[in-house]
């Protein structure tokens, strides 16, 4: 029998647990959303989130525990930052007292390095066990648009970052302009659809940097439709085409510069398939990218993250905190 993770996700507004082997093989993964209760206030309320995760921790580490005993697992990792404080505390705290209880090891994992190592899970069709360093990560979601070289397991350099509105975020304002609803980032893809992406909008290269900034672009977007009527499918596809050709262009330099074998893609926003298409069409340099079930947060993710530092011998020990602010690199 391999080693397995018991692993939990509790750092905004899903509630997930999952038992990861060997960091590869996803023997369960549950992930309750709060996506509905959320939908109405037009994004994430943290005290309610927190409320929402007390409720659901329990039976979710219950369901992804079934058929398996804690005698089975080797470790318990729980995401600890960054995050939403309150969400990630519920995570924390349970994870730290099943860890004390059963005299686990303990493995407080940094939610970013989390998305990257979705690309390590066998649901990925067999693709991750080919991933090769160095590779250069593009990590994009909610509240991150980060460039991370990656030279091993542990070994990560933080290139650049987003200077304002992160990706998903402007995704989620754009779709508040166009009332598409929430969560923006499917809403504006669903959108797009059935547009054409012939609106001027500008692109914020940030030359000589690896930094993104698409605060800009969601003004611009604002005015535009502030001016008067325009088709919503065509604006929300040369929104969407803005925001990708960006992201894909500055990753596919990047890493043409510093000559990695290979790009990763993670996050929320690496689910959007004019993303990965943009990828495809212009990248040189062979890239991965999880299934969408695996882009969005869950804690199978977690698990394989938590495996590497099983492996490596990095515990945190059970005086685990909370690092809502917590960077990578």
């Amino acid at each position: 029998m391999g080693t397995k993770i018991l692993a939990i996700e509790t750092s905004c507004d899903e509630t997930a647990a999952a038992v990861v082997e060997e960091g590869t093989r996803i023997v369960s993964s549950v992930v309750a959303s709060q996506i509905d209760i959320h939908a109405r206030y037009g994004g994430v309320v943290p005290e309610v989130a927190s409320r929402q995760h007390l409720l659901a921790v329990i039976p979710v580490i219950s369901q992804a525990m079934t058929g398996i005993t804690l005698q089975e697992i080797n470790g318990i990792a729980v995401t600890s930052g960054p995050g939403l404080a309150g969400s990630l505390l519920v995570g924390v705290n349970v994870a730290k007292s099943i860890a004390l209880v059963e005299e686990l090891p303990l493995f407080g994992i940094n939610h970013l390095e989390a998305h990257i190592y979705a690309n390590w899970l066998d649901s990925n069709e067999g693709r991750a066990s080919g991933v090769e360093f160095p590779c250069l990560c593009l990590i994009v979601s909610g509240g991150h648009s980060d460039l991370v070289l990656m030279y091993g397991h542990g070994q990560l350099k933080k290139l650049g970052q987003t200077r304002d509105d992160a990706a998903g975020e402007a995704f989620d304002k754009a779709a508040r302009i166009l009332g598409l609803g929430y969560p923006g980032g499917p809403a504006i893809e669903k959108a797009a659809g059935s547009g054409t992406p012939h609106l001027p909008l500008p692109r914020a290269w940030l030359k000589d940097t690896y930094d993104f900034s698409f605060s800009g672009l969601k003004t611009a977007l604002w005015h535009l439709v502030s001016r008067g009527e325009v088709s919503v499918a065509d604006v929300a596809a040369s929104f969407q085409l803005a925001v990708t050709d960006v992201l894909a262009t500055k990753t596919i330099e990047a890493a043409r510069q510093l000559k990695v074998k290979q790009i990763l893609l993670s996050g929320g926003v690496a689910a959007n398939k004019t993303l990965t298409q943009r990828f495809l069409a212009k990248s040189p340099i062979p890239f991965l990218v999880p299934p969408p079930h695996l882009c969005t947060d869950n804690a199978a993710m977690v698990a394989a993250c938590g495996y590497y530092h099983f492996r490596s011998g990095s515990t945190s020990g059970y005086d685990l905190d909370v690092v809502p602010s917590r960077g990578l690199g």
